[in-house]
């Protein structure tokens, strides 16, 4: 616990004595194929995240992305769900000045959106966003008009947003759907739906120590987890930082029903 509050009094107060962060690399890998996918899930890492550590089981964006199609398959055989690892920016270390500011985030998001965009030029399939700590500020940062049809965010420090209603409001997402064969063939059209926002977090997740303020460029305000900010709360379960796609736990599950598109079987 002391170590908890110490790390979690850095990241929030250790601007004068973090030193900048440094370039983790880039890495984007899909899982399961996304020619047939029925949905399409992207996986958004945090902090301390490189290409090194890409793989390093459930706890980075690679081994999370397979326990994810596994939950998945488990959960609904019959769908087709491909899951993206999206590493397209440099993640912050933990103990650092840009893990406490949006910089990085700022620049991850025009990143993320242009793997967005490319995904539904490959593939008609929703796309859901599921967003780890920092990457759920990088994923704020990116979701204004961009087409995916759920945010879920988890271990998040905050999203530099004072509401849900902030973001919904301002992303008018369209969820591709096939349209019935006609005379004219297989067209596609797209159904306006809202965009659906979720918010966990685990019982020993040491992010719940960091306050959620916003002091000038530093911090990232309101919590999700919040009820006044108004997202859709999943349960999570006891796991900690780095354990939210540990098989068999409450948030693997919850996320995978996300994915899935069947939001209304997802437990708070």
């Amino acid at each position: 616990m002391l170590r908890n509050l110490l790390l979690a009094g850095l990241v929030t107060l250790g601007a004068l004595v973090a030193w900048p962060g440094q370039p983790s690399g880039r890495l984007v890998r899909i899982y399961g194929d996304l020619a047939t996918a029925d949905r399409v899930a992207v996986i958004v890492p945090g902090a301390d995240t490189t290409v090194a550590t890409f793989d390093d089981g459930t706890e980075r964006p690679g081994g999370a992305a397979r326990a994810l199609l596994a939950e998945a398959a488990r959960l609904a055989p019959r769908e087709r769900l491909a899951v993206v690892a999206w590493l397209g920016y440099d993640s912050p270390p933990t103990l650092s000045l840009s893990v406490i500011t949006s910089d990085a985030a700022v620049k991850g998001a025009r990143a993320l959106r242009r793997t967005i965009s490319e995904l539904h030029a490959r593939t008609p399939a929703p796309i859901a966003l599921l967003c780890h700590s920092y990457g759920s500020v990088l994923c704020a940062k990116a979701a204004p008009g961009l087409p995916v049809t759920d945010l879920a965010v988890f271990g998040s420090p905050g999203l530099d947003v004072p509401s849900a209603a902030t973001l919904a409001q301002a992303t008018p997402n369209a969820e591709p759907a096939r349209a019935a064969k006609g005379a004219q063939g297989g067209a596609t059209r797209a159904e306006v739906v809202p965009l659906r926002i979720w918010a966990g977090l685990g019982e020993n997740d040491w992010v719940r120590f960091v306050p959620k303020i916003k002091l000038g460029p530093m911090g990232f305000g309101t919590d999700p987890m919040n009820p006044s900010f108004g997202a859709r709360v999943f349960a999570v379960g006891s796991g900690g930082h780095s354990n939210y796609f540990t098989p068999g736990t409450p948030s693997l599950r919850n996320l995978a029903l996300i994915a899935l598109g069947h939001e209304g079987a997802v437990t708070s």
